[in-house]
């Protein structure tokens, strides 16, 4: 007697579903060999499964395990579905070292690049509340935003948001044309830059529409309280005292705050201390709270940034003219 089929429909809009299947679905051809009482039809981020329920059951849970594994190491062998297939239903390591933090866009594998960088990360394992101050170009931002996306794709949070002082000081928008996404655009563009490093073009926009990834200037984080969400201040050097309070003040429950800063670009009139002084100073002994210091030794851009660096801090610029 026949068993009876059913059909169940399987959404992969989560993932990038064209690479999923692999080049000319040599991937998917794979898996059907695999499951050989199935039928199995793919059109774009929907997949259909015909055949005995018991069957479909057992292939949703591997399939499940198999999107896990391509989300979080941005490939999907023969070897790992193997090890999928054998598998209890847990999700295999990949063959990849420990360092790669995020999987990018076009094979690329985004790391803790330097020993202050390996630190910055550790602390935020230990940590909910993390400072990293440091020059330009030593990657603490982006350290930290990757830290955000792999902590997203983990599902250790459900949201990240990324938050910075929009112009020197006051946040006064109103004299920049265009509407306020216009208006903040070229102040935020360097988070955009790593967010796009990091996820898929179409997955990104979904997670701007639905405010998964919010992007907004430190003073649209007045009274709000932020739960369950991975939150990056960026140049908070450029936020006064009163402001980065207040931003301090916002933590809710399961979130992760990083604070980042460079102490030799305040952009503040010179009669205002800038609040990322003021706050290391007052928090650097609480107990939850670490502060890393990143240096010259950690720059990543051209081999001129570090020497540049250097040269402005022998003749004592401190702060940017």
């Amino acid at each position: 007697m026949n068993e009876m089929s059913i059909e169940k429909i399987i959404s992969l809009e989560e993932i990038d579903y064209s690479r999923f299947w692999g080049v000319n679905d040599r991937t998917l051809d794979f898996i059907r060999l695999l499951f050989p009482k199935l039928k199995l039809v793919v059109r774009g981020e929907m997949l259909k499964a015909i055949g005995p329920e018991e069957d479909i059951a057992w292939f949703e849970g591997k399939l499940q395990a198999m999107m896990t594994y391509f989300d979080k190491f941005g490939r999907l062998t023969e070897n790992a579905i193997m090890q999928i297939m054998e598998s209890g239903g847990s999700t295999p390591e990949a063959e990849v070292s420990d360092e790669v933090l995020v999987h990018g866009r076009n094979g690329l594998l985004i790391k803790a690049r330097t020993p202050n960088q390996q630190r910055l990360v550790r602390a935020l394992y230990e940590n909910d509340m993390v400072f990293a101050i440091g020059p330009a170009g030593t990657g603490k931002t982006y350290t930290a935003v990757a830290c955000a996306v792999r902590a997203l794709k983990n599902k250790e949070i459900r949201r990240i948001i990324l938050t910075r002082p929009a112009v020197e000081a006051g946040e006064n928008l109103g004299f920049l044309p265009g509407d306020l996404r216009n208006k903040l655009d070229p102040y935020l563009q360097p988070l955009y830059d790593a967010l796009r490093d990091m996820i898929p073009q179409q997955k990104l926009l979904s997670y701007w529409e639905d405010n998964t990834i919010e992007i907004a200037p430190l003073a649209f984080m007045r009274g709000r309280t932020l739960d369950n969400a991975f939150v990056i201040l960026d140049e908070a050097q450029n936020a006064t005292g009163s402001q980065l309070k207040m931003f301090l003040t916002r933590m809710g429950r399961n979130a992760k705050f990083v604070i980042t800063g460079d102490l030799t670009q305040i952009d503040l009139p010179r009669h205002q201390q800038s609040g990322l002084l003021q706050a290391v100073n007052i928090l650097k002994d609480v107990k939850g709270i670490e502060v890393i210091e990143l240096d010259n030794s950690d720059v990543i851009r051209h081999r001129l940034v570090t020497d540049i660096i250097k040269a402005y801090e022998d003749l004592g610029y401190t702060r940017s003219e």
